[in-house]
């Protein structure tokens, strides 16, 4: 399995000078603290992180503290998580059966909900997993003058997190459709989805949150320092 890790987001919505993932919490960047979810993963055989210009040698050091065996490659990211992914396809070995791809910025996904995704891809018939948990809330679908048009069953809405882990072959031919067709996915499934591919929810929890908004830091910066 390769690991892509796009991580060339900014820190704009944290309201933060440094990109998101080289923020320190407990003395590490966000982003050792993801990739160390995933060392004792025994499928893992490849990481490629994509990342701005000026962090490449930050990004390069990090990785290389956190893997010893497995082979890193870091490289230059795109304008868009898109372009960052695409990128790190194309950077990946030729060998690679699975491509798990996580956001740098969700350091607290777990080992066995992981391995749960690997052993549902390798088992089931489908395309790809993805990671998800029940929405809480009622959803509503607006349109552009804010009014209501739908109100889904949210028995039957998920709200989608990562890793998400595809076949390889069909992730590059959901990319490769994607930028034929100048479709931007709002996630790696939708692409995949979108060339007919079958793909799989396997439950997860609340904790695989994302670092996206000030409040999300306070609440990493207590569940990481132990507090």
């Amino acid at each position: 399995m390769t690991l892509v890790v796009p991580a060339a987001g900014s820190g704009s919505r944290l309201g933060e000078d440094i990109p998101k993932p080289y923020l320190t919490i407990a003395g590490k960047t966000i982003l050792e603290h993801t990739l160390l979810k995933f060392r004792d993963i025994n499928q893992l055989r490849e990481i490629v992180i994509s990342t701005s210009d000026q962090y490449l040698d930050q990004t390069r050091e990090i990785a290389d503290a956190v893997f010893n065996t497995q082979s890193v490659k870091v490289i230059r990211g795109g304008d868009e998580r898109q372009n960052s992914v695409m990128n790190a396809l194309h950077s990946a070995s030729g060998s690679t059966d699975f491509v798990a791809i996580h956001d740098a910025v969700r350091p607290f996904v777990k080992k066995t909900q992981i391995e749960n995704c690997l052993v549902k891809l390798d088992s089931e018939d489908v395309d790809g997993v993805v990671l998800a948990v029940p929405a809480k809330d009622t959803i509503k679908e607006i349109g552009s003058d804010n009014l209501i048009e739908r109100t889904p069953d949210r028995s039957k809405v998920w709200l989608a997190q990562t890793p998400q882990i595809f076949k390889k072959e069909v992730l590059m031919k959901a990319y490769q459709n994607a930028a034929e067709s100048g479709v931007k996915g709002t996630d790696d499934s939708s692409l995949v989805e979108r060339i007919g591919g079958r793909v799989l929810v396997v439950e997860g929890d609340g904790d695989n949150f994302k670092i996206t908004f000030p409040l999300d830091l306070r609440l990493a910066n207590i569940m990481l320092s132990g507090r």
